[in-house]
């Protein structure tokens, strides 16, 4: 098999996993990874995580032109932004996944790090998420609010929307925004009880061991 087909194959086997718990449903959500000769797969506009044909996923070359498969996601200005702005980005990952949603329409919510400190792993997987406005679905405003960031960002949450996030890979990608998703999710069962959050000699002890971009 070759290395671009192997790639295809794992992209919809992690899409279908986190359409399988629930993580985004329905045709929503989007994924994209970088091929080995410098292009993308790109999941099509209008398909469900649960049921992503390898063979049908659009393929555009080195110079982003669309060159096979269906027509890509109506998001692909917020991939091609991830894409242009952080040189190390292998995959890009949009969900709709429901806790980091609430978390997003909560009015408390620090836009310039979205996530409460309640794990180390949100922190080492994700760094600092920034809370983007909202935004018409599809809306070319949203790319242009990621190459805002300039590359600072490995993940954003659009409100009242879903997170997007960039990654190395397409399997860091995935394990990284399950992350957040779950961060959300335990800040939302947490709301009101006054959970001990990491300190902030916690933080940044992670954030040194771990080489975390923060600061930036």
């Amino acid at each position: 098999m070759s290395q671009e087909n192997a790639l295809r194959d794992q992209m919809c086997l992690l899409a279908r996993s986190m359409f399988d718990r629930g993580l985004t449903g329905g045709s929503t959500g989007n994924i994209s990874a970088r091929t080995p000769d410098g292009g993308l797969l790109v999941s099509p506009t209008g398909t469900s995580f649960g049921r992503l044909d390898p063979g049908r996923l659009s393929r555009f070359d080195g110079q982003g032109r669309h060159i096979a498969g269906d027509s890509p996601t109506k998001e692909m200005p917020l991939h091609s932004a991830s894409y242009d702005t952080r040189s190390t980005t292998g995959a890009v990952v949009h969900l709709h996944s429901c806790h980091s949603v609430a978390l997003s329409m909560m009015p408390d919510v620090d836009p310039d790090n979205f996530l409460p400190p309640l794990t180390p792993y949100g922190i080492m997987r994700l760094g600092k998420v920034t809370l983007l406005p909202f935004f018409l679905p599809g809306d070319p405003a949203m790319g242009d609010a990621v190459r805002g960031l300039a590359g600072k960002r490995s993940a954003v949450m659009l409100a009242n929307h879903g997170p997007v996030v960039a990654g190395k890979d397409i399997e860091a990608t995935c394990n990284a925004i399950e992350e957040l998703e779950d961060t959300a999710r335990l800040a939302m069962m947490t709301r009101g009880l006054m959970p001990r959050a990491l300190t902030e000699p916690q933080v940044q002890a992670l954030i040194t061991k771990f080489d975390v971009e923060w600061d930036v």
